[in-house]
């Protein structure tokens, strides 16, 4: 039994903290994209005060293919959000994955971890409903918050909070807590403010999309053509990245192209984005006059390119830490998951009695990123590599890069969703594979 000077808080063991003021928290998280949103959902939830700052008002436009996978299907179960087709989301079974002249429709398995289902819906909602759950289960959400700079301790050189602008009076205002999450995108200027900066040896990919009208909106299958090539090209050469048709259950499809810049290919992506439109069968409807909105573009930040993910009370998540798949390009759900990740850290560092009890609990979340993806990661980056060889692109395209045991493994490989104890001989060599891959 505890003395009486070792009495364990009535809040289940949480430090001590100052009372709480507008402008003091428990945490602050920076940005309330997916990463931001999931993290600010699962602090505050604890009983975590959480301020959750915004730079813009919602809803706002993110550039984003919009199709979600059973990984991110999960998390968002896991806020207890009603992710039904009542409630305005469209469900997919699978993956189309196309090349050639050959497509073949792979379903999502149905596994322990994850549903046996997708999902698709516009980033300007999405993001939106995700923010509004974190501010349901308690963060302070406030929009039109532009962070400015961290505030550091001078001595120590670690964050105690964040300068920022209110509105379009731009009030400056100081915010203070003791733990500090960068979700602010691949910009993240709060991350390179305290010198936290890109790895240059990890592959940035880009991504450009648009909508156009389709009778084929209500596709099931999120469609990935993988042979993606300038039409121009008298040589057909391939491309290093593929391009997607996405329905999205509104009458529009989402369709845009994601590209390495591994090869230093120099093309414009937007111009190739429509000519690469023109050249759809007929069946999806495409013409200039079906675009609904103009192409817009954004960086893919891959491979945990920004490092490192926690120091001086600053953990990075989401695109702040580059937590694309280098191999797909897909975001959404380990940006869910490294919020969520950093979430359960950062409880647990709180509940410690001392300042450095705190700190070895808050040291584990770059090792979670690391048990997490680093294998996965790296296979990506050696696709990412090998895609970036021209020679080699071209050598792959004459091997028949739609052959289905090729289209197969390639399903397996973009999806990430495997089980330890599958009878599938396949799907036991990728996990072991992701599992044992170098990842440094």
């Amino acid at each position: 039994m505890p003395g009486p000077e070792q009495q364990v808080p009535a809040d289940g063991g949480r430090a001590p903290r100052p009372a709480r003021t507008e402008e003091s928290a428990d945490v602050i998280v920076v940005g309330a994209g997916p990463a931001g949103s999931t993290a600010a959902y699962h602090l505050a939830r604890t009983g975590l005060d959480v301020l959750l700052l915004e730079k813009s008002a919602f809803p706002r436009e993110k550039v984003c293919g919009d199709g979600l996978t059973p990984r991110a299907t999960k998390q968002l179960v896991d806020m207890g959000i009603d992710v039904s087709e009542q409630a305005g989301w469209l469900h997919n079974q699978g993956l189309r994955l196309i090349s050639g002249r050959r497509a073949l429709e792979f379903d999502w398995p149905e596994l322990s971890a994850y549903p046996g289902h997708g999902l698709v819906r516009r980033r300007a909602d999405f993001d939106e409903l995700l923010a509004r759950r974190a501010a349901s289960a308690g963060a302070r959400l406030i929009e039109r918050a532009n962070v400015a700079g961290p505030l550091v301790d001078e001595r120590s050189g670690r964050i105690t909070g964040v300068t920022a602008k209110l509105g379009d009076e731009r009030r400056p205002v100081s915010y203070q807590a003791p733990v500090v999450v960068a979700a602010d995108g691949n910009s993240t200027r709060l991350s390179v403010a305290m010198k936290r900066y890109r790895r240059t040896d990890r592959a940035m990919g880009v991504a450009y999309r648009t909508y156009f009208t389709t009778p084929r909106h209500q596709d099931r299958y999120l469609e990935a053509w993988l042979d993606l090539r300038d039409p121009g090209d008298p040589a057909r050469r391939l491309l290093p990245g593929y391009a997607w048709v996405f329905g999205m259950g509104d009458g529009t499809a989402n369709v845009g192209l994601g590209v390495l810049d591994t090869a230093h290919v120099d093309l414009d992506w937007r111009d190739l984005l429509r000519r690469w439109c023109d050249n759809l069968p007929p069946a999806y409807g495409y013409t200039p006059d079906a675009v609904t909105d103009p192409v817009r573009g954004s960086a893919l930040p891959m491979g945990l390119n920004r490092q490192p993910h926690y120091a001086d009370g600053l953990l990075l998540v989401g695109d702040a830490g580059g937590t694309v798949s280098p191999g797909t390009g897909e975001g959404i759900a380990y940006a869910m998951e490294s919020g969520r990740y950093a979430a359960e850290t950062i409880v647990q560092a709180l509940a410690r009695r001392t300042d450095r009890g705190r700190e070895l609990a808050l040291r584990a979340y770059p090792q979670a990123l690391r048990s997490a993806y680093a294998g996965y990661f790296a296979l990506g980056r050696l696709a990412a590599d090998l895609l970036g060889r021209p020679k080699l692109l071209g050598a792959a395209g004459a091997a028949g890069l739609g052959h289905p045991a090729l289209l197969k493994v390639a399903f397996r490989l973009m999806v990430n969703l495997t089980e330890p104890n599958s009878k599938d001989a396949l799907d036991r060599l990728l996990h072991l594979v992701g599992r044992v891959a170098p990842g440094r």
